[in-house]
């Protein structure tokens, strides 16, 4: 295994994948408002479009899970290209169709080939590196990933002031990498000599608070895409790729700490990151209840992206260790299923909350809510560490 630890190609490979995951949700957020008003005549025109950002979440979830139980059945990479051209299809669906009925189900498509190559390279990442390396890398991955959201959420906001289609084409990125990931992505070998999954493997019990605060820490974050562009315009920024930037901005510090997340957790512990990425977060969404101005939802998506920053590669890593390697794709597939599944149920459950109290007064109750899973976090750890 040491070839692929030092092999660039397969490292650029890997990041290159990983990049597709947060294309995939948010390329197209710049695009709601104006997309909202080509569908205001259809029935619950502005919830369908809404929609659109999440969908996909929920097909990644459900896709996630069966992708994790096949690949430790038959291998890591026999879906991988598949997914890479369901992606081009499904993504870029959105620039041919005009009827919103027929863009989710195009949206539903890019979930589930989102589902299979998330849970695969991240499984592959597990695979390939060990210890202060998986560390290293999965922190690099993460940022890899938020660069990449950046470079397209900026790009969407610019050819959404075109026209709201346009960003839709930018999910043909994915044919693009589709042959380096034959040219370069083995097998790996413990993986290939294994033929039936190992029904005595069990990860500790553990492993189920980690997936269940992914969930939740997705569900508290996700209303940023889905919400701010409206937040925006509420306050009289105009412009999409403002917008855009504004979104970027978070993306732009979350790589800022996910690239420093090997060093942070070689002096914190899991539960200790998870706190101080709430904290962070909790202070973010206070700026937003209390600002009024463009210049404060900067700071506070600088906040919200160094919180998440550290938190995502913090979950990754820490399902890596507790995994065995014989149902490792079982467990990243998990960890996929509920990272997504709090997207797809972010809107759900926080926009009805819209129809009785005010954007600001939501952001207000959430920043409470994360200060206190700060706390408990913080409080586990110090409980943990008497013991």
């Amino acid at each position: 295994m040491k070839w692929i630890m030092k092999n660039k190609q397969v490292k650029i490979t890997l990041l290159l994948v990983s990049s597709l995951t947060i294309m995939s949700m948010i390329t197209i957020s710049a695009s709601l408002p104006d997309m909202t008003n080509s569908f205001s005549q259809i029935p619950n025109g502005k919830k369908l479009v809404k929609l659109t950002l999440s969908f996909p979440a929920l097909f990644i979830a459900i896709s996630a899970m069966v992708t994790g139980i096949i690949i430790d059945r038959f291998g890591r990479l026999k879906l991988l290209g598949i997914s890479l051209i369901l992606y081009a299809i499904g993504g870029s669906s959105g620039y041919w169709l005009d009827n919103i009925y027929f863009i989710l189900a195009g949206r539903a498509l890019l979930g589930v080939s989102v589902g299979v190559s998330m849970t695969i390279v991240t499984t592959l990442v597990a695979d390939y590196y060990e210890g202060n390396s998986r560390q290293k890398f999965a922190g690099l991955q993460i940022a890899i990933m938020s660069i990449g959201g950046i470079v397209f959420i900026t790009l969407g906001g610019l050819l959404a002031d075109i026209h709201w289609k346009i960003p839709f084409l930018l999910y043909l990125f994915s044919l693009l990498i589709l042959p380096f990931t034959y040219l370069y992505l083995k097998e790996p070998p413990k993986q290939a000599k294994i033929k039936s999954i190992d029904k005595t493997a069990k990860s500790p019990t553990v492993i189920w608070f980690v997936f269940i605060n992914v969930m939740l820490m997705w569900v508290l974050f996700f209303i940023i895409p889905v919400q701010i562009p409206f937040y925006l315009k509420s306050i009289g920024i105009e412009k999409n790729v403002l917008i855009a930037i504004a979104i970027a901005t978070s993306t732009l510090f979350s790589a800022i700490s996910a690239f420093s997340y090997s060093l942070i957790k070689n002096r914190l512990e899991f539960k200790q990151i998870f706190g101080l990425g709430y904290f962070l977060m909790a202070v973010a969404y206070a700026c937003i209840a209390y600002g009024n101005s463009y210049e404060m939802i900067l700071i506070a998506m600088m906040l919200a992206g160094f919180g998440m920053g550290v938190m995502i590669p913090n979950a990754n890593v820490w399902v890596m260790q507790l995994a065995p390697t014989q149902i490792r794709g079982r467990e990243i597939g998990r960890l996929t299923t509920f990272w997504f599944m709090g997207q797809f149920l972010s809107p759900i459950i926080l926009l009805p909350f819209l129809s009785s109290i005010s954007q600001s007064q939501l952001f207000f109750i959430l920043a409470i809510v994360l200060l206190g899973l700060s706390i408990l976090f913080f409080g586990i750890y110090l409980l943990s560490s008497k013991t």
